[in-house]
């Protein structure tokens, strides 16, 4: 019994990605905390507010005789904006999770699999009040069938389970990889790779044997040099080949802990 729809993406390489879909239980569950964390931190700034108004009053009195009126605009506007750049903060700089979302481990992710950015970051947080009156988004997740809230459908995303994929290797691997996977789960940062990115590695991995010299190797240049840059190395390891590199890389994903992962 399958309790979860999944869906297939296809990447801009040409990998297709499986997910599961989140459900309406775990989005109801990472909004809620999302919305104390929220509440929390508008609290502390009203508190501030309120403080520096009491100052504000006299100052803007003598310019205006709805000094009263300016405070709670103004309070009105602060609070549209910590209600905005929250989810719009977080889920572009944790790559599509909040900390409602990284506690319900799920993460929203662009309709090709690629991580989101800062405009579909603000287009759903825009259109999040849309969504929450009258539960419209709640009724949108529920009766269709990618699961989508109106701010998913103008941004282009999806809001996926967060996921390893662990899959045996259908392809050679040396032995010094093995080795070198351990040394780069404490050198680099294996966590910040996404499931789309390990999919690459793989595709790569298992298709090299039939493809030309010339283009395997400026293939595995290329997909090496990226990944580094992901992974936050300067370099290659001494004497470690683009293939070597992305072995290890391969094995060195599969390796880590959920908590490396970012769950």
């Amino acid at each position: 019994m399958q309790f979860f729809n999944r869906v297939t993406l296809r990447t801009p390489e040409s990998v297709e990605l499986e997910f599961t879909l989140a459900g309406i239980g775990n989005r109801t569950m990472a909004l809620l905390v999302d919305y104390l964390v929220w509440g929390a931190s508008l609290l502390v700034l009203l508190i501030v507010w309120g403080v520096l108004s009491v100052q504000l009053v006299a100052y803007l009195e003598s310019f205006t005789g709805d000094a009263q009126l300016w405070l709670t605009a103004i309070a009105l506007l602060l609070t549209f904006a910590v209600y905005v750049g929250y989810f719009v903060l977080f889920e572009t700089l944790w790559q599509g999770q909040t900390p409602g979302k990284r506690y319900a481990k799920i993460r929203v992710i662009r309709e090709d699999g690629k991580p989101i950015g800062l405009s579909q970051a603000a287009l759903r947080a825009l259109l999040r009040p849309v969504d929450d009156t009258l539960f419209l988004g709640a009724l949108m997740i529920m009766l269709g069938k990618r699961e989508k809230r109106l701010g998913d459908w103008a941004a282009g995303t999806i809001v996926v389970q967060e996921e390893r994929p662990v899959t045996a290797a259908s392809f050679p691997i040396a032995d010094e990889a093995h080795m070198l996977a351990k040394e780069l789960l404490q050198t680099a940062a294996i966590a910040q790779l996404l499931p789309d990115d390990f999919a690459v590695v793989r595709d790569y991995l298992q298709r090299r044997s039939i493809m030309e010299k010339r283009a395997r190797s400026d293939l595995s240049i290329e997909l090496a040099r990226q990944v580094k840059h992901i992974v936050g190395l300067q370099q290659l390891p001494f004497k470690m080949t683009p293939d070597l590199f992305l072995e290890a890389i391969y094995l060195a994903y599969q390796q880590q802990s959920p908590e490396g992962h970012g769950y």
